[in-house]
């Protein structure tokens, strides 16, 4: 195989993820994507429904920036004493200097099985499947033909035969997670769940090559909510995936103070924390509230091997979400007694 082809499949293979080492998407603030984290977190919040946007920018200071972005929204409905959720997730990312690019959509549905206990407590059992779209932009990528006289230009021909630089994909993922409360006044909220994406391993070679396939993605979390006081509350988070050869396991917490009304009704909360990315960054990460608006914003300081060329630089990344009511009498019950809400 011609050196000019060795190249190109390694590009492809590494940033489109089409080998045994691929990796999905991954955000700092995980917290907020429960259809990427775990189909069975979707719904889990207070209000009626929830729309949030992402972006996120990584790497811009070592090469051309690799950039996220998603939009969701997600709802649930009481069933009896049961609930059940789904929602909507669409993302677009980009990487790298031939513009590989990724467009995937992910509806979500989960239900919610109340276990008639004193805590609240809630097993739940969701699934989404995904539509996934990957290319690559042929004439941003060089050759060694294209080099004459040790000068480089577009014009030569590049002498190689490119397969299609577009794939699509069916994508099935499934979660179960654990919910409940203890302490006074079942002040404490938790919740522990695993799930697995990718179950069906979909080819992901542009060139029809049987043997590369999507590596399943499996993602174990635990979150934990604490109301300290009125005014007080802090929250902590864990989260690890593995895929193929490669894993990631990130931990941190967030302590907030809020400013209610006289109705009890939240008008402004504000959250500062961080995370640790084992053996890649910290991740310092501010969050504001403002009556049902939420806006989180994070930065990667890298700490990995590539921190001699990044200079502690990996990426920003920033969250808005939006919760709210809606006026139909029948929803009632999921504003008193409800999926555990962390927000």
């Amino acid at each position: 195989m011609r050196k000019s082809v060795i190249i190109l499949s390694t590009i492809v293979t590494l940033f489109l993820g089409v080998s045994s080492n691929a990796q999905d998407i991954h955000f700092s603030q995980f917290y907020e994507l429960s259809i990427l984290r775990n189909p069975s977190l979707t719904g889990l919040f207070t209000d009626d429904y929830k729309v949030g946007v992402v972006y996120r920018n990584q790497w811009s200071s070592i090469s051309r920036p690799f950039t996220t972005a998603v939009a969701n929204v997600e709802s649930h409905l009481p069933i009896g004493k049961d609930f059940a959720s789904f929602g909507l997730l669409a993302y677009y990312d980009k990487a790298g200097s031939i513009d590989l690019q990724t467009l995937g959509i992910y509806p979500a549905i989960n239900y919610n099985k109340y276990l008639e206990d004193d805590n609240n407590s809630y097993l739940s059992v969701g699934f989404t499947g995904g539509y996934l779209q990957r290319s690559f932009n042929p004439s941003k990528a060089t050759f060694d033909n294209q080099y004459q006289n040790g000068y480089y230009s577009p014009d030569n021909p590049n002498g190689e035969t490119l397969p299609n630089p577009k794939l699509s994909q069916w994508d099935l993922g499934a979660g179960v997670s654990f919910s409940s409360t203890v302490g006074e006044e079942d002040n404490i909220n938790y919740i522990v769940g695993v799930a697995a994406y990718h179950i069906t391993q979909p080819n992901s070679s542009f060139y029809k090559d049987p043997n590369i396939k999507t590596d399943t993605r499996w993602n174990a979390s635990a979150s934990m909510s604490v109301k300290a006081s009125e005014s007080f509350n802090y929250q902590v988070h864990i989260n690890y995936m593995r895929q193929g050869n490669y894993n990631e396991a990130i931990a941190g917490g967030l302590l907030g103070w809020n400013l209610k009304n006289y109705n009890g009704d939240l008008v402004f909360g504000i959250y500062a924390g961080a995370f640790y990315r084992v053996l890649d960054a910290v991740v310092p990460v501010v969050k504001l509230k403002y009556k049902s608006y939420n806006i989180g914003m994070s930065y990667d300081m890298n700490l990995s091997s590539l921190q001699a060329a990044s200079n502690l630089q990996g990426g920003y990344e920033i969250t808005l979400v939006k919760t709210g009511l809606l006026n139909n009498p029948n929803l009632q019950r999921s504003r008193t007694i409800c999926p555990h809400n962390f927000w």
